[in-house]
């Protein structure tokens, strides 16, 4: 009964850390209605990459200390037909917080809701940010 213990253990372990790698905060939204009326509270963008399926945004906005921030990235739905193919979003911060001192935060999405089948790679355009994100995939 011991050793079963261990083992079931050990495999639940290995499990849990490879799910943490592939877990991103949030998962992206496709809504073109949503996307068309998106208003955001005014942030910063300070970095966005890409790490597997998980796009990593860092951003900054003014607040009290940035913990009861929420976060949707929405795409409008449309895919520009091009080589690669091309995505449209916006990142919406909601930020109750009012107080003067800047707060960075970090936050990530899990993208594969957008993929275009038939490819392996698009276009990111997010609102905002000045260049364009490759996603392979």
């Amino acid at each position: 009964m011991l050793c079963f213990t261990n083992t079931q253990c050990d495999t639940d372990d290995d499990v849990n850390i490879e799910e943490q790698e592939q877990d991103c905060d949030e998962v992206v939204l496709i809504d073109e209605a949503y996307y068309n009326n998106l208003e955001s509270v005014y942030f910063t963008f300070v970095s966005i990459e890409i790490n597997e399926d998980c796009l990593a945004v860092s951003l900054s906005a003014s607040g009290c200390d940035g913990n009861s921030w929420e976060f949707k990235l929405v795409d409008s739905g449309a895919v520009a037909e091009s080589s690669p193919e091309q995505r449209y979003l916006k990142l919406e911060l909601i930020n109750d917080e009012d107080c003067l001192a800047v707060f960075s935060r970090n936050v990530t999405f899990n993208l594969n809701p957008i993929r275009v089948e038939g490819s392996n790679q698009i276009l990111l355009h997010i609102e905002g940010y000045p260049d364009p994100i490759t996603y392979s995939y």
